[in-house]
């Protein structure tokens, strides 16, 4: 049975990250985000490994 996550991620201080997102993040099989440059440093500090790719209303298809 496949899942979507929805994880909310702070704009602006990584440091409102919640454990539970992080926890998240490293489950699943793929990331989609809006911005992958800003995703990426994001999954960098906290150590999580799962491939991101970028989603938005220009590549929607």
């Amino acid at each position: 049975m496949s899942k979507l996550y929805i994880v909310p991620t702070p704009v602006g201080n990584l440091g409102d990250m919640t454990p539970r997102a992080v926890e998240v993040l490293k489950s699943v099989d793929l990331i989609l985000a809006e911005d992958t440059r800003t995703s990426g440093v994001l999954l960098k500090k906290f150590d999580i490994p799962t491939h991101a790719e970028s989603h938005h209303k220009w590549n929607e298809h």
